[in-house]
C-alpha cells in the first residue's frame, strides 16, 4: 500500500492555489512529515500540531478520504 505521503505527493504543483495543492505542497515542504505512514490517527494528529501550511483539518479529511477510496 502507499503511503499517505505518496498519494499526496501528486497533487503538487507550483502554479496552482487550490487546498488540496497547498497541502500537498506543503507537506512536501514539511521535512517531519510522516511520509511513511498510512495511519489516520498519526498524520491527524502530526498535522493537527504541524500542519499550519493547511487552513483546516478538513483539506486532511477530504484528501484522506480520495486516498482511501483509491487504495481499495
Amino acid at each position: 500500500m502507499k503511503s499517505f505521503y505518496q498519494f499526496l505527493m501528486r497533487y503538487r504543483d507550483p502554479h496552482l492555489r487550490d487546498e488540496l495543492t497547498v497541502f500537498a505542497n506543503g507537506a512536501y515542504n514539511d521535512h517531519s512529515f510522516p511520509k511513511h505512514s498510512t495511519n489516520y490517527h498519526e498524520i491527524s494528529s502530526y498535522l493537527e500540531l504541524n500542519g499550519h501550511y493547511i487552513p483546516s483539518m478538513s483539506v486532511f479529511d477530504r484528501a484522506w478520504e480520495i486516498y482511501k477510496g483509491e487504495s481499495k
